[in-house]
């Protein structure tokens, strides 16, 4: 592919910011509606079942990110390579990358469903589940792990459509799932009653709707055009989809261990206090899948980014990559302030959507929300730092960013307050890790661009010397 060809590709010259919108909106809506999985299923659970139903979700939140953090290996590792490599103009070897993701997608599915009927039990007691919870959880993942396959090929296989152009399709894909599983849940919990099952159920049907309309556009894919062959996975093509994907995945399963951990802390530092073994774990579930509206919001404005950084980074068009990471961090910014706002000033209120609860359970979901949360203003920068190394082929920095605020930062100091100042210690441990990973991430994003400049720089001498 000559210059001129490449200069066809809208993402080496229409504006950044037409760009922004064209990419992140369907990605933030679809990101919006993956978490909006759980929040709908928590929202009718919390009034067709109670605070123990609540509790269960919490217990069972790590299998869903362990899905996701496999979706984003292979989908934002394989979208990424496909977007650097067609940057470059290599459009044959693009295909592979696209092809043999959603092959591994599927088949990293199927295995983490058979790991989870193999050992449910001893998975929900490790994840920190009180007695009185565990037959509720494990009505919930059992059903639920029937649907791991299609929520990983949704999940990852949006991320290669967005990166064929196609992001609306991405946004189709999700909202289909997520109409049909609240329509469902009001259903299946609250008209048949059939409780945790019943809300387990509404998820894997809205998933596999979801899954066979990302296979369908498989044979629609508009940049290349995949073949058998592209679908047989090579292992030099896998392993450099994975090594571009580990940050994203490393962030998720990073998220998983810490919900692990922070559950285990809560059951036994709850057990010491007033508030008891189940009400901390309902409330910190609640916060945390409230707190995951944001995220995703911020996560969706990151993947937004990522065809135009990857592509424009490929092409050397470096003022392109940095404009397109600074817009994603202004309205990331912006609605981060807002949410801290609202977390604030309205804790009680948004606690009640989720039904009622005892005095204490409120008492402690207003402290958890206010001071566990209180830097959710500037929590926008470690995740859209961490993706913009990624987008540009660099994942060791992308890996290493990934995993400051939640292994680095937070299982450290976790382990470590509630020991002097209990459950209280719990609380404070959040925004203690979320300012320093912002620091972090700040650092390391500055002296990237940095040597982008030299780059620059160093090219205008070589041109003017010539």
């Amino acid at each position: 592919m000559n210059k001129e060809e490449k200069e066809q590709n809208p993402l080496g010259y229409a504006p950044v910011s037409k760009l922004m919108v064209k990419f992140a909106v369907p990605s933030i809506i679809g990101m919006l509606v993956s978490a909006l999985y759980n929040i709908v299923d928590q929202l009718f659970i919390g009034q067709g079942v109670g605070t123990n139903g609540n509790a269960a979700t919490n217990i069972a939140f790590p299998f869903s990110t362990a899905c996701i953090a496999a979706a984003l290996l292979l989908g934002i590792g394989g979208a990424s390579c496909f977007n650097l490599t067609m940057g470059r103009g290599d459009t044959k070897r693009a295909g592979y990358f696209a092809g043999n993701v959603f092959t591994m997608l599927i088949f990293s599915g199927i295995l983490i469903s058979a790991v989870t009927f193999v050992f449910l039990t001893p998975l929900l007691k490790l994840f920190g589940s009180p007695d009185d919870v565990l037959p509720y959880a494990k009505d919930y993942v059992f059903v639920s792990a029937f649907g791991f396959p299609f929520l990983i090929l949704t999940t990852g296989g949006g991320h290669i459509i967005r990166a064929d152009g196609s992001p609306q399709m991405t946004m189709a894909c999700n909202l289909a799932g997520a109409v049909i599983n609240t329509i469902l849940d009001a259903i299946f919990v609250l008209g048949f009653d059939w409780g945790m099952k019943g809300a387990a159920a509404a998820t894997v049907i809205g998933q596999i709707v979801s899954a066979v309309m990302v296979l369908v556009y498989i044979k629609q894919f508009k940049t290349v055009t995949l073949k058998k062959e592209h679908f047989i996975p090579k292992w030099s093509t896998v392993s450099r989809i994975c090594s571009i994907g580990m940050a994203s995945c490393f962030n998720q399963l990073a998220i998983a261990i810490v919900q692990i951990v922070l559950n285990n802390s809560l059951k036994h530092y709850g057990s010491l206090s007033e508030y008891g073994e189940s009400e901390p774990l309902a409330c910190a579930g609640i916060i945390m899948k409230v707190n995951m509206i944001i995220f995703s919001v911020v996560i969706g404005l990151a993947q937004g980014t990522q065809p135009i950084e990857s592509y424009n980074y490929g092409a050397k068009k470096y003022d392109r990559v940095k404009k397109a990471y600074n817009l994603a961090l202004i309205t990331g910014g912006f609605i981060s302030v807002v949410s801290f706002i609202l977390f604030q000033i309205f804790p009680k209120q948004i606690l009640s959507i989720f039904g009622t609860g005892t005095e204490t359970y409120f008492r402690f979901g207003v402290r958890f929300f206010r001071i566990f949360l209180f830097f959710t203003w500037i929590n926008c920068i470690q995740p859209i730092s961490s993706t913009f190394f990624t987008s540009i082929g660099k994942p060791i920095k992308g890996v290493f960013l990934s995993l400051t605020r939640q292994i680095l930062f937070f299982i450290p100091i976790l382990l470590i307050l509630p020991m002097f100042f209990g459950i209280d210690g719990i609380i404070y441990t959040g925004p203690v890790a979320d300012l320093l990973a912002a620091v972090v991430a700040i650092a390391m994003t500055v002296y990237e661009f940095k040597l982008m400049k030299n780059e620059d720089n160093s090219r205008t001498e070589v041109r003017l010397y010539k």
